[in-house]
């Protein structure tokens, strides 16, 4: 397969700011947030739910609504196009939407596979491909089966490792965005005592699908998990026995047993920062260790931009990059009046700057300047 740079634009020249990130609290201050959506919909309070769940197809869909109604009022919403990258997570929550919304709809699920040839699965109401560069063909299936794709069709379109970071092709800058944030706060909470190369053994390990059970697949709890090895109260070996003989089976008990030892973090000066994630985790909160997520936006907004004169491989491996063929297939559905939607379940705390960042100039992720990447 082979690549190439097309110029540079932003998420924002794509969606304005129709994007909501993991708090459920569009950055369009006309599309109302999660919290008033459960108020006017007579949904209890609770937790915020994640994107595979029925209840985020059922806000979103009336988050929709909403921006259709802001920027044609007259419009209904009457039929759905998803653009993702994962048949379950992605198919799953485009299903609930669907059903949410009352509406029919087709999904495009895709990544780049170089190692094998195109190919492309038909089966409504999934369109799945192994190329990016199938989108064009898709919207040529849609139209060949009679849909009308005009002001009557919501799109929305996943953001991470889809628009921007595509799956197969620039994902991987992402993951590397996320460890260094990683990195970067267990390292500056341990000071001189932080190890690297331990860290990047015990991250490396407990990364790994086989302790999803344990960790939920939660960076937030492996970040806290990494920073308890490198203060030294477990050895990574006397973890992985007791996730393995369930005596540890769940980071709920890790971190019970953490207070329980508290006393033994005040020679290293992390019982303030393990207060916090111990009331955020009492408190539902699916995103605890706030320190890790602001510096995870710091290390991902660094990964955007340009690299002048790198060739389409080295900036696929040093910049996170907006999918060419996700923009332009945006950029035709816009221009026939289609209401364009961006998702993303990345935490707005590493999507967004603080109120200081941004008094100083530093924006959102979907408002960064970046280079455009497609295949040939």
């Amino acid at each position: 397969m082979e690549y190439e740079t097309t110029g540079q634009t932003r998420l924002a020249d794509i969606f304005g700011d129709f994007v909501v990130y993991r708090n459920l609290i569009p950055a369009d201050p006309r599309v109302p947030p999660a919290d008033a959506l459960r108020i006017q919909l007579g949904l209890e309070a609770g937790g915020l739910p994640r994107k595979a769940e029925p209840l985020y197809g059922t806000i979103l869909a009336e988050m929709l609504r909403h921006a259709r109604g802001v920027e044609r009022p007259r419009a209904r919403i009457e039929h759905l196009i998803y653009i993702g990258d994962t048949r379950m997570n992605d198919g799953t929550a485009f299903r609930n939407l669907c059903a949410a919304g009352n509406w029919p709809g087709w999904a495009f699920i895709g990544a780049d596979d170089p190692t094998s040839p195109p190919q492309t699965e038909v089966g409504a109401p999934l369109y799945l491909s192994n190329r990016w560069s199938a989108l064009p063909d898709f919207l040529r299936f849609l139209e060949s089966e009679g849909w009308v794709l005009d002001e009557s069709a919501a799109v929305v379109i996943d953001v991470d490792k889809t628009a921007i970071g595509a799956r197969g092709r620039n994902d991987k800058v992402i993951d590397l965005a996320r460890v260094e944030g990683v990195k970067r706060t267990v390292a500056d909470l341990l000071g001189p005592r932080f190890d690297e190369a331990a860290f990047r053994v015990a991250y490396d390990e407990l990364n790994q699908t086989a302790y999803h059970v344990f960790t939920a697949d939660n960076q937030d709890y492996l970040a806290y998990i990494c920073l308890i090895l490198g203060a030294g109260l477990w050895q990574l070996s006397e973890l992985i026995e007791q996730v393995k003989d369930r005596s540890m089976a769940s980071f709920q008990d890790f971190i019970a047993q953490v207070q329980r030892r508290r006393s033994e973090l005040v020679p290293t000066g992390l019982t303030s920062i393990h207060d916090d994630v111990w009331e955020r985790v009492e408190a539902g909160d699916p995103t605890p260790f706030k320190a890790f997520r602001y510096n995870e936006y710091l290390t991902t907004a660094a990964r955007f931009g340009d690299l002048p004169g790198a060739s389409p491989e080295e900036v696929l491996s040093q910049r996170i990059v907006i999918t060419q063929e996700v923009r332009d297939l945006a950029r035709v559905l816009k221009g026939r009046g289609c209401l364009l939607f961006g998702v993303s379940d990345k935490p707005d705390e590493a999507s967004a700057p603080s109120e200081e960042q941004a008094n100083r100039g530093m924006k959102p992720l979907h408002r960064l300047t970046t280079l455009v990447v497609g295949e040939v």
